[in-house]
């Protein structure tokens, strides 16, 4: 646990005035570290941290959200208050920072509605290549972003082949099941498409524990894995974990309508969802991810 005093310290040089916590209690969602509210008399703060981990961990995150923020979507997402540090403590070196605190809302009727076009928006952030700033973590796995001109190409050297690689080398996968995920790595070119539209900002792990309803009933979202990328693949994850309701789909596709392909393409990016989960949870995910394998062999 991170001194309450460092965290008193470093949110007083952030907001220009002395600050005590008043209480701290733990939050949903730390699969990947510690996720305390703090109240403090500036007002409630998220704080987050972890023992031992990389502070790049959490500076990707912060990049994430400053990405998020930057798109003026209609999306809320929580404000940078102190950005990453880290501090050594007792446990050892720990990374930690404080995002705001978002207070939830009620979920109303439009709500599905202004988060369908709230994601169209955001992914009209656009780039010129494929990949991000840094390299980012979904849950406890480290994304590599370099950036890349072909899609296709990005999705199956930084994403597919990593997991597959580790699946084998974890002894969670054998030689021919490896292999078979290999061809289909091979065939992309032939499985995916290029996007016409280029490259889209995305969140990269939405599903609905990181979908929230902020004050006033808006969306908000939290925890990004983000990239710029095909945006069908913004919606493997939720079509697994939910997040994205069907109302927030018919949103998003009157607000800028997918290839009417697309869902045929699903498995193929539910696929890398899958083998990060076999990878951080074990053998609960195999029978999925092969049964994606057998699909396309």
């Amino acid at each position: 646990m991170i001194p309450p005093e460092v965290v008193e310290g470093a949110l007083g040089r952030r907001l220009g005035r002395p600050v005590a916590i008043r209480s701290r209690r733990p939050l949903s969602g730390g699969c990947i570290g510690v996720v305390e509210r703090i109240d403090t008399d500036a007002g409630p703060f998220v704080l987050k941290s972890k023992a031992g981990a990389p502070v790049e961990l959490f500076q990707a995150e912060a990049a994430g959200l400053e990405a998020l923020a930057s798109a003026d979507s209609g999306l809320v997402v929580p404000r940078i208050v102190v950005p990453p540090d880290a501090v050594e403590t007792a446990a050892g070196v720990m990374p930690f920072f404080v995002i705001d605190y978002l207070p939830h809302g009620e979920r109303n009727s439009s709500f599905d509605e202004r988060l369908g076009r709230a994601l169209a928006a955001l992914h009209r952030t656009r780039s010129d290549r494929y990949g991000f700033t840094c390299d980012t973590w979904c849950g406890a796995t480290r994304q590599a972003n370099a950036w890349t001109d072909s899609w296709i190409t990005f999705y199956g050297a930084n994403r597919l082949t990593p997991q597959i690689a580790a699946a084998r080398a974890a002894g969670l996968l054998d030689a021919s099941e490896a292999r078979d995920l290999d061809a289909i790595v091979n065939r992309l070119d032939e499985l995916l498409v290029e996007p016409s539209e280029g490259p889209a900002l995305i969140h990269g792990d939405l599903w609905s524990g990181n979908v929230l309803v902020a004050d006033g009933g808006r969306p908000a979202v939290l925890d990004p894995a983000a990239a710029y990328a095909h945006r069908e693949v913004e919606f493997g994850m939720s079509s697994l974990f939910g997040g994205i309701s069907s109302p927030a789909m018919a949103a998003y596709d009157e607000a800028w309508p997918l290839d009417p392909e697309w869902q045929e393409r699903q498995p193929l990016y539910q696929l890398y969802h899958l083998l990060n989960h076999l990878n951080l949870f074990g053998r609960g995910y195999h029978d999925a991810v092969m049964q994606i394998a057998r699909r396309y062999r």
